[in-house]
């Protein structure tokens, strides 16, 4: 009997139905569970628990609540949505802390066979958090021995680029 297979999926809100339709399709390719991650960088992790939930604080001790993870509804229901015409094994982990620290630390526990992530928000407060952050994509192509695809969340038409322009 073969191990199983994991490929991390990271989501966010408002995230393009393209990144987890995207991660699924190597997800089948490889006969592998997608595992949607969802890391709240506004928190930290304090205990990691067997079943793969975690027990985390808020950065803002202003802020008091169970301390309980829990995977966002709206972007559960968003994934089942995308997934629920594809043949795809899937799951959900609310997580902690570094986005890009979290991706590979699950990566690695589950050995998973790739990680797959979404280009940034537009806008000015992504662009913000990634000059404040880095871009997590690139933390985790620095520090991974596994792949990590980068699935753009809004391309753009190459013909559409050059508006007016000349080669």
């Amino acid at each position: 009997m073969r191990s199983p297979r994991y490929v991390i999926v990271g989501v966010v809100a408002k995230q393009s139905p393209d990144v987890v339709a995207g991660a699924a399709t190597f997800a089948e390719h490889f006969d592998a569970e997608l595992v949607c991650v969802s890391v709240d960088a506004s928190r930290y992790p304090i205990e990691r628990h067997p079943d793969g939930t975690v027990t985390a604080a808020s950065i803002d001790s202003d802020l008091a609540d169970d301390g309980v993870l829990h995977f966002d509804e709206v972007i559960r229901t968003r994934i089942a949505e995308v997934l629920a015409q594809r043949p795809v094994r899937w799951s959900t982990r609310a997580l902690a802390g570094n986005p890009a620290k979290e991706l590979s630390r699950i990566a690695t526990e589950l050995a998973a066979t790739m990680i797959v992530v979404g280009t940034r928000n537009a806008g000015l407060r992504g662009s913000l958090r990634e000059v404040i952050n880095g871009s997590v994509a690139v933390q985790l192509a620095h520090r991974q021995h596994r792949p990590v695809v980068v699935i753009p969340q809004h391309p753009v038409d190459a013909d559409l680029s050059r508006r007016g322009g000349t080669d």
